[in-house]
């Protein structure tokens, strides 16, 4: 269901995603994981977006998963065959709060290979970041906020001042199956 959720909002706000994530709000146009295949891998959360010059990876991740760092690798190395000339950006975007060291890893290695990516804990996240544009109002309360009623409360104000009754309605259904991650349904309802 997240995963789900996740793609939908990077597919309708991919310049918000791409602002956050590369600082400038790149057109980006999907790339499909089938092009890259060599086999079939399966990800759940696996998004790429493509420019002329860069391709986003985002991988959504409810849970640590011990796999991650090879799937980067992984995926990197297929970009590149496909696409030797360009850029890649690999962000891992954990949703829920946890402990476990696996969402601290952002290398993997493998004797003499080595991988760097990149890893966003959201609830170490400052919440403005979120505030700021449409797309990424819905990650808000998974944020590094002290009150996740308090900022549930500004989305929702966010989203009603949204003139289009579509993206609104979207970006309200996306903050409210979010928000049940880390706050109880009765208080997301209120």
């Amino acid at each position: 269901m997240f995963d789900n959720l996740c793609k939908f909002l990077v597919e309708n706000f991919s310049s918000d995603f791409a602002t956050w994530l590369l600082g400038e709000p790149i057109a980006l146009t999907e790339l499909s994981p089938k092009e890259l295949s060599i086999e079939s891998i399966r990800a759940d959360a696996l998004i790429l977006r493509q420019s002329e010059e860069i391709v986003l990876h985002i991988e959504f991740q409810t849970q640590p998963d011990k796999n991650i760092p090879f799937r980067m690798t992984d995926y990197r190395l297929r970009v590149y065959r496909r696409f030797p000339g360009k850029r890649m950006r690999q962000v891992v975007v954990y949703l829920q709060k946890t402990d476990s060291e696996l969402v601290q890893q952002t290398t993997f290695t493998l004797e003499e290979t080595f991988h760097r990516f990149q890893v966003i804990r959201l609830w170490e996240q400052p919440t403005e970041i979120f505030l700021q544009t449409p797309g990424l109002l819905p990650f808000a309360v998974l944020s590094n906020t002290s009150n996740k009623t308090n900022t549930l409360q500004k989305v929702a104000a966010q989203i009603d001042n949204i003139s289009d009754k579509r993206t609104q309605s979207n970006l309200a259904a996306s903050t409210f199956i979010l928000a049940g991650l880390v706050l109880e349904e009765e208080e997301i309802q209120r």
